[in-house]
């Protein structure tokens, strides 16, 4: 099984723990860093020394990317036409994104050197070069987020169609209503009844008066 090289791992170095690693890696953060650095033969003997001055330098030249990004249209505004300033800033998009590249790639490098091992992940996303954000060089992208949130959206939505489809549930309480009408009809006939009753009675009582004063008079 062959050794896991994790998202931004930089191109030309060795994998982390093969017999060529450190040799490389310090090659290639020799090429990251100013070439005044090559000098000085201490970064030379403790690579993580070299590291740690090139993640400063590459964090150092994205701010600086990202700050030039934001102020060049007011800096250059009356020195260089529109369409030049326009240029600058492709200039600083392109190159940014190279910048954010590396440091990200000087970061992993640099964890490696201090014996972090490095594991394969479930649904790890690919390393991305240099994206924006809000125009801005050397950014991370959200692409990822947008994904993941399309995905929650498609799985809520037999949610709610489960939602619509209990409404005609309420139909059935519609339905019961009739149940109600035909109580309302039963007490309306008793009532009919009772009265209906009543008025016998009272005409029993009538005829019965009569008859006594009938009696009465013979």
């Amino acid at each position: 099984m062959g050794t896991y090289i994790p998202p931004g791992w930089p191109a030309g170095v060795h994998p982390p723990g093969s017999e060529e690693f450190e040799s490389t890696a310090v090659g290639w953060l020799l090429d990251v860093v100013p070439p005044d650095y090559r000098l000085h033969g201490v970064l030379r003997r403790y690579p993580i020394a070299l590291a740690t001055m090139a993640r400063h330098h590459s964090t150092a030249c994205v701010e600086g990317a990202r700050e030039g990004y934001r102020t060049a249209r007011t800096e250059l505004a009356g020195v260089l036409p529109p369409h030049a300033v326009d240029t600058v800033l492709a200039a600083y998009r392109k190159e940014g994104a190279r910048l954010a590249e590396t440091a990200r790639a000087v970061d992993v490098v640099e964890r490696a050197l201090r014996g972090e091992v490095f594991t394969p992940m479930m649904g790890e996303p690919r390393a991305a070069a240099g994206p924006e954000d809000a125009g801005a060089p050397g950014t991370e992208p959200k692409e990822a987020e947008r994904k993941a949130a399309r995905r929650k959206a498609a799985e809520q939505k037999p949610g709610g169609a489960k939602a619509a489809e209990q409404k005609p549930g309420g139909g059935k309480t519609a339905e019961q209503k009739p149940g109600g009408a035909k109580a309302a009809g039963k007490k309306a006939a008793v009532a009919t009844g009772g009265e209906a009753e009543r008025g016998r009675a009272g005409a029993r009582r009538n005829s019965a008066g009569r008859g006594r004063s009938d009696l009465a008079r013979t």
